[in-house]
């Protein structure tokens, strides 16, 4: 969770990500409150997980550019690493040149590189019992599955299988999960005897139980209340992306990524070689651009990730700008104008009074905010307003 304070004179712009993945849709536990005279953060943070040596720690390094441990061997990776990177966004830059703006500040994406999972690791076999240690503390989940054949590193199955391992890392979850559910309602039964706990909590619990005994991920149970077992940071119910670690061939070839996309459908499929991430970190944008296109791709994987990363758990982002820094704000969809502000400070969602809002698009077509008062582009809204894509407000409070 990243939190940063701003000045009281900005302007912000919001923007909204697109469709979210299908597949998981489900309540995500953000920590949103903050003590009196702060700010409610809202951030991510991604887990990456997968089998030893299926590349995690090799994407990890071209995330963040810092050169963790890269071993050939089973859990290369004990303690989790933690780097933070930026989500890209271009309106950035558009805003900073209207207003001046000395530096630029985008929206943090969290990404942690946890220790590999093997079959067991529910019972805690390998490093299971800090892996689901680990793994409960992130927002969202990244599987990485190996698509990529190297003799030089070995499968911890002994052969590369795509499908078997998104499978043996699903089904470890699930069982984690049924470990946890299990335990807890016992507790839920004496608390609903007691008046203590609702019934529905204990029903929710119950149903919890049988879908996931059944191997069904909380995120598809149907009949499930997952908002009413929150408290139990259940890991099925985290929305999950997938990424395949693959080589140029797989890039390059529509009928192979299209296969491996199948595996995973209908939830949106990453594929991305996780060295020639790391070299692309090095090149300029323009070079850049050029061995994505030679590739067939339009956007990096790692920008892939953090996008999508975002669009899995509802998040998006409002810019403040002045003088000083052009920055970027993570907020939930739905939000209202209260809301949005009070990620800069409470104060200002309690002092809330109106905002005054002009679309990004009119904002750079007049090329100023006086420009676009005088096109009447800039209007008033108050408490009810909902942030929508493109806006670009200037907040006033008491």
């Amino acid at each position: 969770m990243f939190c940063m304070f701003a000045d009281s004179d900005f302007l912000a712009l919001a923007h909204l990500p697109l469709k979210a993945s299908p597949i998981h849709q489900a309540p995500i536990l953000i920590h949103t409150r903050a003590p009196a005279g702060t700010m409610a953060c809202v951030a991510l943070t991604i887990g990456i997980v997968g089998l030893p040596n299926v590349g995690k720690s090799t994407l990890f390094n071209a995330l963040t550019k810092n050169q963790v441990l890269a071993a050939n061997y089973p859990f290369a990776t004990i303690e989790p690493n933690i780097g933070v990177v930026n989500l890209p966004d271009p309106r950035l830059a558009a805003l900073a040149q209207i207003f001046g703006s000395e530096k630029l500040v985008p929206a943090p994406v969290s990404f942690v590189d946890i220790a590999g999972i093997v079959k067991g690791a529910s019972e805690g076999e390998g490093l299971g019992n800090q892996f689901l240690a680990n793994i409960r503390e992130a927002d969202a989940i990244a599987i990485v599955s190996r698509g990529f054949a190297d003799p030089d590193v070995v499968h911890v199955d002994g052969s590369v299988d795509a499908a078997r391992d998104i499978e043996t890392i699903l089904t470890e979850l699930v069982l984690a999960d049924l470990q946890t559910v299990e335990k807890a309602i016992p507790r839920f039964e004496k608390e609903a005897r007691n008046k203590k706990l609702d019934a529905s909590v204990l029903a929710a619990a119950q149903g919890a139980q049988a879908a996931l005994d059944a191997g069904t991920p909380i995120s598809h149970a149907k009949g499930v209340d997952a908002e009413a077992l929150r408290e139990l940071g259940l890991l099925t119910n985290k929305p999950i992306v997938y990424v395949f670690n693959v080589d140029e061939s797989v890039l390059s070839d529509p009928s192979a990524r299209a296969a491996l996309a199948a595996l995973v459908a209908p939830a949106e499929a990453i594929f991305l070689d996780a060295k020639v991430e790391s070299e692309l970190i090095d090149l300029e944008a323009d070079e850049a651009r050029e061995l994505l296109a030679s590739m067939g791709q339009d956007e990096s994987g790692l920008d892939q990730l953090a996008r999508i990363g975002f669009e899995a758990l509802g998040l998006q982002t409002y810019l403040t700008a002045g003088p000083k820094e052009t920055r970027a704000w993570t907020i939930h969809k739905g939000w209202t104008a209260p809301q949005a502000a009070g990620v800069i400070h409470t104060d200002f969602q309690k002092g809330f009074i109106k905002a005054e809002i002009v679309s990004f698009d009119d904002l750079i077509a007049a090329g100023s905010m006086a420009e676009a008062k005088a096109a009447g582009k800039v209007r008033m809204e108050g408490k009810d307003y909902v942030m929508a894509d493109g806006d670009v407000v200037e907040f006033r409070h008491s």
